[in-house]
């Protein structure tokens, strides 16, 4: 393959090995979905100050034009992953496209605009009532609410003790989340209360066959990502190659179990934009 700083990782298992050969092979049907936060963006206290790795947006320009597609796979509106990743108006990337609110959202680089049906009445309803269920469950100081129109996250990290935190939300969320028709879903010391029956695997799954792709990689950092994971070996089983990436950047929760099933682990946002890097470098000495 040709000598280029960042080689190309021997996936560990032989479904990851032959997913990577397929991409290999077939790159023009091929696409490559990513987690935004944790995979791309390194976390960082505020979620509004997460900004994609300075190396994503050029290694996606150059992967992009060789692939069916790129679709970045977030719980964020789409507008927000679109702007703290800076992935409007780059050229290369028009074959991007970003669904937010795992999939309800979806933003598509070759128009810049976003797609969305009416949000659900059960968040509305949340939302007024989650001082009251906060303020009944402990003054965790540093708790904060994150406000995503169509989702409400509670996020505990800059709590003073945010596992604990964490731990004491979950049932009375869960609740006041039932009560409207939502579900919760926890992820890396958030807590989003959201409309059941959307994650990032339906959003995949949907995605994969409206673009009749033969082949897809997916990564991400955390527990949100193992239904993307699930909809992967789903895929697999219906006969198309898949390759699992996992961004292991911090022992989130869910971050274990997503290293154990991943094909290939990557040293977080950093390793994540080596490899699109190295898959970019590879993919153009195939074909030339």
């Amino acid at each position: 393959m040709g000598s280029h700083p960042h080689p190309l990782p021997t996936p560990v298992t032989d479904a990851g090995r032959d997913g990577l050969a397929a991409l290999l092979e077939r790159p023009e049907r091929a696409v490559v979905a990513l987690d935004f936060d944790g995979t791309l963006a390194p976390i960082v206290s505020d979620p509004e100050r997460a900004r994609a790795h300075p190396g994503a947006v050029p290694a996606l320009a150059r992967l992009a034009p060789l692939l069916r597609s790129i679709a970045v796979i977030t719980g964020r509106p789409a507008d927000v992953a679109v702007r703290n990743g800076g992935f409007s108006g780059v050229p290369g990337l028009e074959h991007l496209v970003v669904l937010g609110h795992y999939g309800a959202e979806r933003w598509d680089a070759v128009t810049a605009t976003v797609t969305a049906p009416d949000p659900h009445p059960g968040v509305a309803a949340v939302r007024a009532e989650l001082p009251g269920v906060l303020d009944h469950n402990g003054d965790w100081k540093g708790t904060w609410v994150e406000d995503k129109g169509r989702a409400v996250a509670v996020h505990t990290r800059r709590a003073t003790d945010p596992q604990a935190a964490f731990e004491q939300l979950r049932e009375p969320l869960a609740a006041l989340a039932e009560r409207h028709g939502l579900i919760v879903e926890p992820g890396r010391m958030v807590l989003e209360l959201r409309p059941p029956g959307i994650d990032k695997g339906v959003a995949l799954t949907r995605y994969v066959r409206e673009s009749g792709a033969g082949v897809v990689l997916y990564a991400g950092d955390d527990l949100g990502d193992l239904a993307a994971y699930a909809a992967v070996d789903e895929l697999r089983s219906d006969g198309v190659p898949g390759l699992l990436v996992c961004s292991a950047a911090a022992a989130g929760e869910g971050a274990e179990e997503l290293a154990e099933r991943a094909d290939v682990v990557a040293d977080g946002p950093e390793g994540v934009v080596n490899l699109l890097d190295a898959l970019a470098t590879a993919v153009a000495e195939q074909q030339g």
